[in-house]
């Protein structure tokens, strides 16, 4: 048994969501979003690579010289996945370990709308999962693979860095490959996808103009292709899509990317008012004629207002301040997170005390 297996049995006895295991402190826990040390001693830098070599796969160690940061997985027994990332700093080495369940959670468990599971029945395009690191999105991809899994016979590829939830074969057949093991980079794996006749794709992360010019083809030419990044909204999603390429390229983009664009989701966790984990805010878009049409015209100013007149009638579209009233109407979170969170904020002025 690796050593630092004891500090992560410790993360999933106490519900935490991260392991943070750094050169000058005591091991630190976040436990809904709060860092809780741990009764430990200060880690200096060559225990804390110590510990780590005894886990971290042997070819990425020459990365890590190199690079000084890398990110792999790593399995306790049948209780838990971690994603790893190990990096350097100032005062040496240090490592986060972020949980991920074996099971992969319903929407219901991880209080996430019906409508989320709408995005499996897609056949083909670009859905995008956005928001802040920690933020869920790896949980809500995980939930709509797995619906696909169970309901539909396709073959679905997985690209990640590194591979985080498992998935068990249902009705799909599901190849999951890992950058730097399975492949060299995002681009290069979506590249060999398209020759692969895969009808799913997960990209991990859309880092790059190659990874996201790749993406967009892939959806245009018949797979259904689910990506994230780190954006705060949706309309922020389909702008940073757009920036990453050169201002001649731009125009190209967004026709492209109208055409293809079937759902935006952004999300974000807040602490549940009961202090029993955390809960998911949702801003979600469905494609329409109109949604590619602020696009192609680089309105995407738009697209809040968009969503906001447009949800409950004939889409299935989400606002921020709708899901912030639905789990405060649960006692979900409190008004005054509502509140501070919500975009019309006099909506929710009435009910704080």
């Amino acid at each position: 048994m690796a050593r630092i297996d004891a500090f992560l049995k410790l993360v999933v006895e106490q519900k935490a969501s991260d392991l943070h295991f750094v050169a000058g402190n005591v091991p630190i826990l976040r436990v809904n979003g709060e860092l809780l040390p741990v009764k430990y001693r200060k880690i200096s830098s060559p225990d804390c690579m110590s510990f780590i070599n005894e886990i971290i796969p042997h070819h990425l160690k020459e990365l890590f010289e190199s690079e000084n940061d890398v990110d792999f997985g790593y399995q306790l027994n049948d209780v838990a996945r971690f994603r790893v990332n190990l990096y350097r700093h100032r005062e040496g080495v240090g490592a986060t370990f972020r949980m991920i369940p074996m099971d992969i959670p319903s929407v219901e468990e991880i209080h996430l709308p019906q409508v989320i599971l709408k995005f499996a029945d897609i056949p083909k395009g670009l859905v995008l999962i956005t928001g802040p690191t920690g933020s869920g999105k790896s949980t809500t991809l995980a939930t709509i693979i797995e619906e696909i899994n169970r309901k539909y016979r396709r073959h679905i590829l997985t690209i990640e860095d590194p591979i985080e939830f498992m998935y068990r074969r249902d009705n799909s057949l599901i190849s999951q490959r890992e950058v730097h093991v399975h492949t060299q980079s995002f681009h290069a794996a979506l590249r060999a996808a398209t020759r692969g006749s895969a009808d799913v794709i997960l990209v991990g992360e859309m880092r790059d103009t190659e990874t996201i010019s790749l993406a967009l083809t892939a959806a245009e030419t018949g797979s259904l292709v689910f990506g994230t990044l780190h954006t705060q909204s949706c309309a922020q999603a389909i702008t940073r899509i757009v920036d990453v390429f050169t201002a001649e390229r731009q125009p190209q983009v967004r026709n492209m990317l109208s055409a293809s664009l079937r759902g935006v989701v952004s999300q974000l966790l807040l602490k549940r008012a009961d202090a029993r984990g955390r809960v998911p805010v949702l801003e979600i878009v469905f494609g329409s004629p109109a949604l590619a049409h602020m696009i192609r015209e680089g309105k995407t100013h738009q697209i809040h207002s968009y969503i906001e007149t447009s949800e409950g009638e004939t889409t299935l579209n989400i606002s921020r301040d709708n899901s912030l009233y639905q789990l405060m109407m649960q006692d979900l979170i409190t008004p005054e997170q509502a509140y501070q969170l919500a975009r019309d904020k006099n909506k929710f002025m009435h009910f704080l005390d």
